[in-house]
C-alpha cells in the first residue's frame, strides 16, 4: 500500500469526518425519556469507568479520566428523571487473563484498579447499579448481559458512556445494536454522547520507544464513532 496515495485519497473523507464530528447535535434526555415511554424504558450502561483506566495503573489515561465528571452529571440527571436501570460493565480480570497476552495486566480482581471510580461509587443511588464483571473486552460474553436484556424487554433506549471508544465502548454499543437487530426489536435506540466517551493516545515515537503498537487517539476515536453511526447508533455531542 502506498502511504502517500492513501493519505492523499483520505484527505477529503477525513475533512468530512471532522466536520461531521464537530456538528453532532445535543440530545435532550427528558425528551428522550418521554419518547421511550418513561424512565422504566431507559438504561445507562457505563463501561470501564474504573480506577485502572481513569486514575492509576498500566492502562490509566489522563485523557480518559476527563470523561468521569460528565458521566457523573449524566447519571445524576438520569436518576432525577426517574431512570433506575444503571449497568456498570467493568474489567475484573482473573490474574491469568488471556487478554494480558495483548495488554499489560490491569484491573485484576480484588485490586484497587478494578474498582469503580470514587466519584461514581459515592453517588447516593449507587445501590441501584448492576455491576457486570468481565474478563475480556466484551460486555456480553460470559457476563449475563443477554439474560438481563431478555428479562427487561421494556428497555428500548440505552445511553452508552465510558472507555475506550474503540474497544469496550464499541463492543457494548454494537452488541446492544446488533442484539436488537437480530431479535427484530424495532424502535430500540443506542445513544453515545461524545462528552461521555474517549480513548487513549500513544504517539508513534512513544510506541517505538516502549515496544508497543501506536494508537492515535483522535483518529481511532473518530473512526470508531463513525463506524457505530454507520450501524445505526446515535452519536450526539452531549446529553442536555
Amino acid at each position: 500500500m502506498d502511504p502517500e496515495r492513501l493519505i492523499s485519497s483520505s484527505q477529503s473523507f477525513l475533512t468530512w469526518l471532522i466536520r461531521w464530528y464537530n456538528n453532532r447535535p445535543a440530545l435532550d434526555m427528558a425528551q428522550a425519556v418521554r419518547e421511550a415511554g418513561g424512565p422504566d424504558h431507559v438504561a445507562i450502561p457505563v463501561v470501564d469507568v474504573t480506577v485502572g483506566f481513569c486514575q492509576q495503573g498500566a492502562l490509566a489515561s489522563e485523557r480518559v479520566g476527563h470523561i468521569v465528571e460528565p458521566i457523573v452529571q449524566l447519571l445524576q440527571k438520569a436518576h432525577a428523571l426517574g431512570i433506575h436501570h444503571f449497568i456498570l460493565s467493568q474489567d475484573t480480570h482473573s490474574a491469568d487473563a488471556v487478554e494480558f497476552e495483548c495488554f499489560p495486566p490491569h484491573c485484576v480482581r480484588g485490586s484497587e484498579e478494578a474498582m469503580t471510580v470514587p466519584e461514581i461509587a459515592a453517588l447516593p443511588f449507587a445501590d441501584r447499579f448492576w455491576l457486570i464483571e468481565k474478563d475480556s473486552l466484551s460486555s456480553d460474553i460470559n457476563t449475563g448481559l443477554d439474560d438481563w436484556l431478555e428479562a427487561h424487554p421494556e428497555v428500548t433506549t440505552f445511553f452508552v458512556v465510558g472507555d475506550c471508544t474503540d474497544f469496550c465502548v464499541y463492543q457494548m454499543a454494537m452488541h446492544l445494536r446488533l442484539w436488537a437487530n437480530a431479535h427484530k426489536r424495532r424502535g430500540v435506540r443506542v445513544i453515545v454522547p461524545l462528552e461521555g466517551v474517549d480513548t487513549f493516545d500513544i504517539p508513534v515515537e512513544v510506541a517505538e520507544e516502549i515496544g508497543a503498537m501506536p494508537h492515535p487517539g483522535d483518529l481511532m476515536h473518530l473512526i470508531f464513532l463513525f463506524n457505530m453511526a454507520q450501524n445505526g447508533i446515535e452519536i450526539v455531542s452531549k446529553i442536555a
